[in-house]
């Protein structure tokens, strides 16, 4: 049995269905609203049945039994009942529906960068069976990890596509698991901020991966190709330039800090944790710039044996977030540009690391 907290991750955060539901189209505000109301529901229903130990799933035999993945993906058919129909396993032929395949393929690009990059067996390290389910609900403009596995919406058609289009998306929503079985840090305040920044990183590094592109060939955009074209905005966020993926008439603009000068106070969404979530990302941009090369080999080492080290708190503060990446830059690379860039990161986002 593994220790965990589950709990309902969404990769759309509030403060933005909130502004959708505002608006005076109701092409706009009924799917922002609907979407809203079935966040809050299953929000609710994960908080009354978690009891605080969530078991480490044996892999199955076969294929995840020995270090492949051990994908299924289930259509919910425009229900919400999870996780719907089965519709593609394990080494199953792509078939016609476009979401399946793209569901299938983006639980098995996190699998194969977590298993290469750092050795780690699916999200639990034990060859965790990944679940996804796809057409969810109606217009459902959301994505989430639930505590057990990936739902997708088809998006609203208006602000949001297809929520398997970008891969990152994938990649966030799996993160949120491999948070859960590791350092389950918890979802308020700045952990829960770093619980999302955590997710960010490893959504931009199973892009970069997947496209094999280094650190300066990457766009750093959480989301890119999510948003309909008469959104006015290129992403959800930007671990690069936080505050500039959107300025739109009616999502408003992208609220994001990307120094701890701006960090926002606020109670809601959880404190903030999709909002000065773009301080760590910022701050693990700045580290992947600096080194250069494939971002996953070393920035993205360092934030995965701090993740996966033991030592970091559920109720982790950015400040001990960063201490904690300083020393494991020393303790795998030395005292060299590892560590230097890593201290300059944090010092230009304003988080000590004294």
């Amino acid at each position: 049995m593994t220790a965990t907290t589950p709990v309902f991750c969404t990769i759309v955060p509030p403060h933005v269905l909130d502004k959708l539901a505002q608006a005076d189209d109701p092409a706009l505000s009924g799917p922002a609203r609907r979407t809203l109301v079935a966040d809050s529901a299953r929000r609710t229903r994960r908080r009354l049945t978690a009891v605080g130990v969530v078991p480490t799933a044996t892999a199955p035999t076969g294929d995840g039994a020995t270090g492949g993945p051990h994908r299924t993906i289930h259509d919910c058919e425009h229900g919400t009942a999870l996780p719907g129909r089965k519709v593609r396993g394990e080494g199953d032929e792509p078939g016609s529906d476009a979401t399946v395949n793209r569901a299938y393929g983006g639980l098995g690009a996190t699998f194969e960068l977590l298993l290469t990059a750092y050795g780690r067996d699916s999200l639990d390290g034990a060859g965790l069976p990944l679940t996804a389910s796809v057409h969810y609900d109606e217009r459902y403009a959301n994505a989430f990890w639930d505590g057990e596995q990936m739902v997708f919406g088809d998006g609203d058609g208006e602000i949001f596509l297809d929520f398997t289009l970008p891969v990152d998306v994938i990649g966030h929503e799996l993160a949120h698991g491999l948070t859960q079985y590791t350092a389950n840090l918890s979802y308020y305040g700045q952990p829960g901020a770093l619980n999302e920044s955590v997710s960010d990183v490893f959504g931009s590094l199973v892009k970069q991966y997947t496209l094999d592109q280094t650190a300066d060939q990457a766009d750093w955009l959480i989301g890119q190709g999510l948003l309909a074209p008469r959104v006015t905005g290129v992403a959800l966020r930007s671990m690069k330039a936080p505050g500039t993926a959107y300025d739109d008439d009616v999502l408003g603009k992208d609220p994001q800090p990307a120094t701890m000068d701006d960090f926002v106070h606020t109670g809601r969404d959880n404190g903030g944790v999709h909002i000065n979530s773009g301080i760590p990302n910022h701050a693990f941009y700045l580290l992947a710039d600096r080194l250069g090369g494939k971002s996953w080999e070393r920035a993205g080492q360092i934030w995965f044996d701090v993740l996966t080290g033991g030592e970091l708190a559920v109720d982790a503060s950015f400040a001990d977030f960063a201490r904690l990446t300083l020393a494991a830059a020393r303790s795998r690379f030395g005292d060299g540009a590892e560590h230097e860039a890593v201290t300059k990161a944090w010092s230009q986002v304003g988080v000590p690391t004294a």
